[in-house]
């Protein structure tokens, strides 16, 4: 359950249309003359920006919000409550939030962890999240499910309390202190705090964070949090939004089944959080184990609701958000004194903040950076954007939002746009409205609105290298488990859980084959949902094609290719790019190299000739290597401070060994010996071995179909011509070595959580039939309600979240688990990990019944829900051809899976993993952490994290 905040914040603008594009300032070392983009009349992509819906109230206050969607048989149910943490009184910090978890723990009528009817549904997109204005809950179901789905998000409405006992509030508040934790022990994880407690004064709603202090979070006693629940959670203080298969009457019928006999409860009226002002500006610095300096301004602005909400996102956007802002051209790509920039606008319901952040490249003096960040945004303010980057905000911006739209519930979906208007707004067309005040925007509104509230003092926060300070840790013993025992809470009788209907199979998109005029292969599938076509070519390489003595090239070589081709350096490429609301990146997994396209298809043909420009003529300018080889270095080091990345450096080699493919670091950021080493022959030898159009296929999901694709491609790329020379071949034939159990114990000081990564290769490969092995690791390691989640998370409360997976690689796949773990249980929790498999795997407590039937039903019954989106879609042809699996491998999952029995889930698990052969790698503080590691039996080698 992640914090999130308000996606409001990130809504759709309108575009206009941008036949040419400039910049301002010029952009620096631009070619001669880069051609102009031609961007579809923006009206197309306006039209579609719409979300029909049906309001209406139950008796007891129920808002209910009901869209239409039936492109897949899934529905969206999503719970939005008009509480969060602005609403907590002094010394209740972070009951919003622990709340939020005590509601997936069972309610009265559904006794037990949520996880396990909403898993047996087959629910996808399943969370809950609190911020500074609310809390909500929200899952997507199979259509067959939302009885079900509706009585149990009814439940732990009305019928709550009498599931909360004193072990269930204190296990939960043990969780909750180690997501705190787990946020905290991140590089710069404390600066959040003193944003907040130095921009808000004392009693400000939102001057303390979500997630709370340890302090209040071990005095919440049982009362405390049924006072909390009566006073919040009523159905008077909720928005039900439905969105997806399922009609208006339906909708009603349902609702006052399940939600009509609950009582109404007090009404939160939020607090109307004035904008403060600082009296004079506020410099602090602080000292963290970081890889580089670090300064944050900040300034309080209005909310969502303010009318300069908007203008001061575009000023944002223009000056620190889009890849061509101005900042990023200065600082980063200019003058290189930062690594990387940013400027953004947190429109929250009553204030905003306003946050310019730099990362200060080593060696680089924070306050002269500082000093010329401030003298861009002065400029800014003093001379306002130019048209043309008002344009390409709205451009940029419109298109994610077409895009998030596919989607009924998730993050970002349609049922996240109606409730989140409903709520803060009292109008779920709220978005419409924000879509007119960007339409409607002017340079000139985007100057005073940032004259007016970015000429006030600010807040300057300056995190430098070095130890941080002391940690306020929960206490031994909570305040709040000692409290006298609550009354017992009176049940009231209701209609029982309805059962599940019968779900469909999945109906996966027919996927058509076809070939350029150059023989490149496409794979496509239509999802029409949405005017958004994705692509993605796929190249042979990966990670894997690096040679060991060149870490990091096949990156290195792929992060250029973004950052100029022939005829456009790497600001003209990114403003082409915003203004035609196109998104094109590279990236890399163990196997594939990629370079991907996302377009609204309105502007689909100048999109993919930008997209056929960079991967046919990437520059490779010698001045764009210097400045990503010293971006890479800072990257690298940055890596160093991560818990995670300092364990996924240190992993793959001791399992794989130096020589194999598989054995380096899995960021592929390689090693600063070799980044250092790579001339620009090497990136032009990489790119003509790898990147050639007989070693690529092209992945295509668009609302148009193939016979209008294939000629927008083939008019690109289909003439590409690859070389005379044989295509490569990646080398596995270096042998893994044997298995070693031991403990490499990173140390990490002053870290008050330990993230443990650990595992072994099995013999099985991707291309491997793995379907009944991942179907028995559902049960041990790779699902909320997996044995080792349930132990170290929900029994033992020394987690966040624990996972153990079949990594996806195509060749010998690694199995890989991750924990993190409060550090004063380390080892304990090694010592709780190897007892769980050990039971599994060779102590005959293999897979009950229960774990089979929940495994069958979420794995066939979640089908439905999880290639609802193109992005989805484009994925699975990827993943498929890659593992040389059908086309239609998705239609055969539930016909299998509904086969699958107790004995062939426990004997594919055993035949497969074996803890005897782990290694562990533990990122934590040795003085803490190295003799509960001694005490395991198992041998520790400590190593510096400087060293990784």
């Amino acid at each position: 359950m992640r914090r999130t905040g308000s996606l409001v914040a990130a809504a759709a603008l309108l575009a206009v249309s941008t036949p040419v594009w400039a910049s301002a300032p010029a952009a620096r070392n631009a070619p001669a003359a880069a051609p102009a983009v031609q961007a579809a009349p923006v009206s197309e992509l306006v039209r579609e920006v719409d979300i029909p819906y049906t309001r209406f109230t139950l008796d007891n206050g129920l808002t209910v919000l009901v869209h239409e969607d039936h492109k897949a048989p899934v529905v969206a149910v999503s719970v939005w409550y008009n509480v969060g943490s602005k609403d907590e009184p002094a010394g209740k910090t972070g009951f919003a939030h622990l709340f939020e978890h005590l509601m997936f723990g069972g309610s009265e009528n559904a006794p037990g962890s949520y996880f396990t009817p909403m898993r047996n549904m087959g629910a996808t997109d399943m969370n809950g999240t609190t911020w500074f204005d609310r809390t909500n809950y929200f899952e997507t179901v199979p259509t067959p499910a939302l009885e079900q789905a509706l009585f149990l998000e009814s439940d732990r409405m009305g019928y709550m309390l009498g599931a909360i006992t004193q072990e269930t509030l204190d296990l939960q508040r043990g969780v909750v202190q180690n997501e705190k934790r787990q946020g905290d022990n991140q590089p710069y994880g404390l600066n959040q705090y003193k944003q907040l407690e130095a921009l808000f004064p004392e009693g400000h709603p939102y001057r303390h964070s979500t997630i709370g202090s340890m302090a209040d979070l071990d005095a919440a006693s049982m009362e405390t949090v049924r006072d909390w629940f009566r006073s919040n959670y009523g159905p008077n203080n909720a928005v039900l939004v439905l969105a997806g298969d399922i009609t208006p009457a339906q909708a009603r019928q349902l609702t006052e089944k399940y939600f009509g006999p609950i009582p109404r409860g007090p009404v939160n009226n939020p607090a109307q959080a004035p904008v403060p002002t600082l009296a004079a500006p506020v410099n602090e610095t602080i000292r963290d184990r970081v890889a580089n300096a670090q300064v944050e301004i900040s300034w309080a602005v209005p909310g969502m609701l303010d009318p300069d909400s908007v203008p001061l996102s575009v000023g944002a956007s223009v000056l620190g958000g889009l890849a061509s802002s101005r900042l990023d051209n200065e600082l980063v790509r200019g003058e290189q004194t930062a690594v990387s920039v940013s400027a953004g606008n947190g429109a929250y319901h009553r204030i905003g903040i306003f946050e310019i952040t730099l990362n200060i490249k080593p060696g680089q003096d924070p306050a002269a950076v500082e000093a010329r960040a401030r003298e861009i945004l002065n400029g800014l303010i003093a001379d306002g954007p130019t048209a043309a980057e008002v344009e390409r905000v709205k451009t940029q911006y419109l298109s994610r939002r077409i895009q998030g739209l596919e989607q009924v519930g998730g993050f970002g979906g349609k049922a996240v746009a109606l409730a989140e208007g409903q709520l803060y707004a009292g109008d779920p067309e709220f978005y419409k409205k924000q879509l007119a005040a960007y339409a409607a925007v002017t340079p000139a509104q985007v100057q005073a609105a940032m004259q007016k509230w970015l000429t006030r003092p600010a807040y300057t926060l300056t995190t430098l290298v070095g130890d941080r300070e002391a940690y306020q840790e929960a206490a031994t013993n909570p305040a709040g488990a000692n409290h006298t025992p609550a009354p017992p809470i009176e049940r009231v009788a209701r209609m029982a859980k309805p059962e599940i209907g019968q779900v469909a199979n999945v109906d996966f998109p027919a996927v058509q084959r076809a070939q350029l005029s150059n023989g490149m292969e496409v794979v496509y599938a239509q999802r029409d949902a949405v005017p958004v076509t994705k692509i993605a070519v796929d190249f042979d390489a990966g990670l894997a094609a690096d040679d060991v003595a060149k870490l990091g090239l096949q990156t290195l070589m792929l992060d250029l290719m973004d950052e100029g081709t022939r005829t456009r350096n790497a600001t003209q490429l990114a403003e082409a790019q915003e203004a035609l609301g196109a998104t094109i990146s590279t990236g890399a997994t163990m196997d594939r190299s990629v370079i991907s396209l996302n377009a609204v298809t309105p502007n689909l043909a100048p999109s993919v000739a930008l997209l056929a420009e960079v991967i046919r003529t990437p520059a490779f300018a010698p001045a764009e290597l210097e400045r990503l080889r010293a971006a890479r270095l800072s990257r690298i080091a940055a890596e160093r401070t991560q818990p995670a990345a300092l364990a996924s450096r240190a992993l793959p080699e001791l399992l794989y060994g130096a020589n194999s493919p598989y054995g380096r670091p899995f960021s592929g950021n390689g090693d600063e010996a070799s980044v250092r080493s790579i001339t620009e022959a090497d990136i032009r030898t990489d790119y003509a071995k790898w990147i050639r159009p007989d070693n690529a296929k092209i992945f295509v999901v668009s609302d148009k179909p193939l016979a209008e694709i294939l000629p927008i491609l083939n008019a690109q790329l289909g003439q590409w011509v690859p070389p005379a020379s044989a295509k490569p071949v990646k080398d596995f034939s270096a042998p893994i070595p044997a298995a070693k159990p031991k403990i490499v114990l990173i140390d990490r000081p002053q870290s008050p959580q330990s993230f443990i990564m650990g595992g072994e290769v099995l013999d099985a490969s991707g291309t491997d039939d793995l379907l009944v092995l991942n179907a028995a690791n559902n049960v041990l390691g790779n699902d909320f309600l997996s044995r080792i989640n349930s132990d170290l998370r929900e029994t033992k409360g020394w987690s966040y979240g624990v996972n153990a997976s079949v990594s996806g690689f195509q060749h010998r796949v690694p199995y890989l688990v991750t924990a993190p773990v409060q550090a004063d249980q380390t080892g304990p929790a090694i010592a709780a990990l190897n007892a769980q498999f050990n039971d599994f795997l060779k102590g005959g407590k293999g897979v009950t019944p229960a774990e089979l039937e929940r495994t069958v039903n979420g794995n066939t019954r979640r089908l439905a829900g999880s290639y609802e989106t193109s992005g989805a879609v484009l994925g699975a042809l990827r993943t498929n051809d890659m593992l040389g699996r059908p086309d239609d491998y998705p239609e055969t999952v539930a016909a299998r899976t509904n086969a699958l029995t107790a004995d062939q889930l426990d004997a594919a698990a055993r035949a497969a993993i074996d803890p005897a052969r782990f290694v562990w790698v533990v990122v934590g503080d040795a003085a803490k952490v190295k003799p509960q590691l001694d005490a395991l039996g198992i041998p520790v080698e400590v190593r510096a994290a400087a060293t990784q």
